[in-house]
């Protein structure tokens, strides 16, 4: 998945990015998205978009599984995505 979410991102494709690490974390490395640790999604839910498909990721892509089946629970969401292997498996296949 890290590779399609490259050509993705290359092809200026619109999506939405969510990070749903901490904030060190993000800030020691990040391939572009938006900070929303997974501790605060439910207050940030109105910055999730609904209409374009919405990729989330974390380290290894625990906390975004979680993050995603915590969001599908709550809300009508059906444009989520799970970055597979996360930013570990980011940095193994994708470079710029």
């Amino acid at each position: 998945m890290p590779l399609e979410l490259a050509r993705l991102i290359s092809e200026q494709v619109s999506i939405q990015l969510i990070d749903v690490r901490e904030h060190y974390e993000h800030k020691g490395f990040n391939i572009g998205g938006s900070l929303i640790p997974l501790g605060e999604l439910t207050q940030n839910i109105d910055r999730i978009e609904k209409e374009i498909p919405v990729i989330l990721y974390c380290q290894k892509g625990v906390r975004s599984q979680i993050a995603i089946q915590r969001l599908e629970d709550k809300y009508p969401f059906e444009n989520l995505f799970n970055l597979i292997g996360g930013v570990d498996e980011w940095r193994k296949q994708v470079t710029y």
